[in-house]
Parts: structure tokens; sequence; C-alpha cells
């Protein structure tokens, strides 16, 4: 096989919930037939905008089963089922198989600090006890270490069911690498950007599409530079990039980003409450109106 099983646009699903912490069905369902309708390819839920470190794992299971059958097969589902604890992401990988999720994203164990063979050996375990596929989350700024491009391709090369990575890496350096290692051996691993600015970069190398947050509040950016590429449109290309480059720093107004990402999604006209779980905050004040203030430049500012 030589297409990926994943490819395009696919936004981290923000979870939406009540004051007191719990799923907000409705909400959520709101959320999701957004995202169809915006014409993304494939939705993941229980990444780090949807908040799945600050959930018990009751919850998540919740979040998960809530979201497949809502989905109901209209878009591909992606379920984050990362855990420190091999058995524990082992438990959660089998619970989504169990839900029919299309696949599931795994980021490696963050807290203790692993040899390259103990990351190996944790992919392993997980590979072969769970028959859906996997996509390596990379995210070496939360948990300090980093997938290196040998490292992805023996994982590519000894489980099939390792199917791809999302690199969310502040350099295109990194990914440029992976690619080079892994296609020429496995050219059905897809490659994604974990930050939105990097999708264009990603997709010229050879990349296959990226999980831009932006995705939930402006998806005609990176669904429009995603379907340009493709249709080779050049002055589109520039012409959305230059727009997306007002993004990432709306990301930063608040650390970690998920109030951003629900109160952009507000105020892009999505009727979402914007609670979130402790310890994150909520966005208020001075960051709101910065919000505000991008989301008027990128044209989809609707409510206050």
């Amino acid at each position: 096989m030589t297409t990926p099983v994943f490819k395009g646009i696919i936004p981290p699903v923000p979870t939406i919930l009540t004051r007191e912490g719990q799923l907000d069905k409705a909400g959520m369902g709101r959320m999701i037939d957004h995202l169809i309708a915006s014409g993304v390819d494939v939705l993941f839920f229980l990444g780090s905008a949807g908040e799945f470190s600050q959930m018990s794992s009751g919850m998540r299971k919740e979040v998960a089963e809530f979201c497949v059958t809502y989905t109901n097969h209209r878009l591909p589902v992606l379920i984050g089922i990362a855990s420190p604890s091999t058995a524990e992401a082992i438990n959660f990988g089998l619970h989504a198989k169990a839900i029919k999720a299309d696949g599931t994203v795994l980021v490696n164990p963050y807290y203790a600090l692993l040899q390259e063979e103990n990351i190996y050996s944790f992919y392993k375990q997980v590979a072969e006890a769970v028959d859906l596929p996997i996509i390596l989350y990379n995210f070496p700024a939360l948990t300090n270490q980093d997938l290196s491009p040998a490292l992805v391709k023996r994982l590519a090369l000894d489980f099939p069911n390792i199917v791809g990575i999302k690199d969310t890496v502040d350099t295109i350096r990194h990914i440029r690498d992976v690619i080079l290692a892994v296609k020429a051996v496995r050219p059905d691993f897809a490659v994604f950007a974990g930050f939105d600015e990097y999708l264009l970069d990603t997709l010229i190398i050879g990349g296959d599409g990226g999980f831009p947050s932006s995705a939930n509040f402006a998806p005609y950016l990176t669904n429009g530079i995603y379907r340009a590429f493709q249709e080779k449109d050049g002055g589109r290309l520039i012409e959305l990039q230059k727009l997306l480059s007002y993004v990432p720093p709306i990301f930063a107004l608040e650390s970690p980003f998920y109030s951003v990402v629900k109160e952009a999604v507000r105020m892009s006209g999505i009727d979402i409450p914007t609670y979130v779980l402790p310890p994150a905050a909520q966005l208020t004040g001075e960051k709101i109106e910065l919000a505000k203030e991008v989301l008027a430049k990128l044209g989809v500012l609707k409510q206050a």
C-alpha cells in the first residue's frame, strides 16, 4: 500500500464542558457538526486541546464513546490514548477499538525520562496489543523527549499498524528528516505538521497534512491551503499562508491554550460554552479583546 490511511486536515477537537466540568453533549454535538460541515478530513478527540490530561479515565472513555457514536461514520475518528503507563495506554486503545474508532493517536510517555529503547518498547507493546491504526505523537516541548527520525523509521518498519506521526515541533527540519527517513521505506506512512504554521512547508516537502487547532474556528485557512496545494494554486496558497500567520500568537494568550480555542470557536459563531478543566484557566479581559482582533483580521468574528 502506498496511500496513507489518514491524510489532510485533522483538527484536535476541544472537549465541550459544562460549568461543573462534565461533558456537555449538546455543545459537543454542535462542535462536531460544525467541523464536519467545514470540510475537514478527520476528527481527533482527546488530544492536548481535548484536555485529556485533566480527565479521569472514566471521563476520557465517556468522551471517546460519545464522539465516536455522534460522528456516526460521517468522518474518520481518531482517539487520543496517551498515558505514562503502558498498561493504561493499552486499556484506552482497546476501548477505542471496542467503540469502533478508526484509529488512535499516542504521545510518548511523559514525566519519567526514558531511554530510546524503552520508548520503542512502549510503542511495541501498545501496537501489538491494540489492533487499530496508531499515529505517533511527537511533542518534545511537553514530554521533554524527542522521537528521533531513526526511532520513527524503526517503529514504522516493525509495526504496520503504526501508520503516521503528528510532529509537533517548532522546526521544519525534524519533519523533513522524518519524511526523508521513513517515506523511502514506507510510502504509506503519513507525516503531519502539529503546528498550524508548518502545514504548507510539510506539504511541499512530501508530508500528508496537519493537525491545526485553527481548523476549529477558521477552517477555511488550513482546508484552503491543503486544497490549493493539491490544485497547484500558488496565488491562493500565498494569500492563505499570509492570513494564517496571524493565528499562532493567539495560542500564546493563555497557557495551556484550551480556553483560547474554545473562545475563538464561540466568537466565530458556534454556540458552545467555553469552560475548561482546572488547572487550566478561562480567557478573560484584555486577552479576549486581543483574540477578537485576530479573528476580525481573519474575517471569522461573528459574536463578541
